[in-house]
């Protein structure tokens, strides 16, 4: 990811959008059979976000990947914006549709895992923010999962939808933070251990950074730092607060 520029969903056209995001066809066209699909364009937009970053899918850059003229890109979908949420709903798709039997608290590790994969194979997802999510079928099958986890534990509603907001709000942080890190080891060109080997000798060279200034971040940074191999763990920081969230939400049912 070159850049962590922010697209927004829902910024085009609501009827276009959802008309294309449930796949009802618009109205008929003259002229030959088109060559593409409102399909194609999805997969050339993920692709290009995929190995280049969420800014390098321009309607100019897709119609090129696909071998057409920009021009002709609208005649499938109206902009970049209904694009975007045509990327977003694609990407939900794939994540799964069971959940584990064995209980809430499997079934909402599932979907918190599955969530964070699926960051790690679409990175751009994180520069996109979903105040309006897309409203397609797959975003909406990913609410209904959600939703499906906590079920039969006696909550309201409105603790459900919040529930679900914390969770996946802590996920997509976490994952923000993996991939952040595994970013600047890409521009860095060095890794985490590296990077300490070279930075430790010129720290302890400076009096003021003495350790014992510190004493609780040195000795706890200095744990953390044995324990992880490195500087962070961005993965036991999601499992660490992911298991808390499962406890807050045991001790929310308990109280009910």
């Amino acid at each position: 990811m070159s850049g962590m520029s922010t697209e927004y969903t829902g910024a085009g056209d609501p009827r276009r959008a959802i008309e294309l995001l449930w796949g009802v066809p618009g109205p008929p066209r003259r002229g030959p059979k088109p060559k593409l699909t409102v399909a194609d364009v999805v997969t050339a937009a993920i692709r290009l976000a995929d190995s280049d970053d969420l800014e390098a899918v321009t309607m100019r850059r897709v119609a090129e990947d696909l071998g057409v003229a920009p021009m002709s890109l609208y005649t499938y979908v109206p902009s970049h914006s209904e694009l975007v949420d045509l990327m977003l709903d694609r990407a939900h798709g794939e994540l799964a549709d069971e959940l584990p039997a064995t209980g809430w608290r499997d079934a909402v590790t599932a979907v918190a895992e599955d969530l964070w994969q699926l960051y790690h194979r679409h990175p751009w997802l994180l520069q996109v923010t979903t105040g309006r999510p897309p409203l397609g079928p797959n975003t909406f099958a990913k609410y209904e999962r959600e939703l499906t986890a906590l079920d039969g534990l006696g909550l309201g509603d409105l603790e459900l939808d919040a529930v679900v907001s914390l969770l996946t709000g802590f996920v997509r942080g976490a994952a923000r933070g993996s991939v952040d890190a595994a970013r600047v080891v890409r521009r860095s060109g060095l890794t985490d251990v590296q990077w300490w080997e070279r930075s430790a000798p010129v720290l302890a060279g400076i009096p003021a950074a003495d350790p014992a200034n510190y004493p609780r971040a040195s000795r706890v940074g200095t744990s953390a730092g044995q324990a992880y191999g490195a500087a962070d763990n961005p993965e036991h920081h999601f499992r660490f607060g992911l298991a808390r969230i499962l406890d807050g939400v045991g001790q929310l049912v308990s109280r009910g």
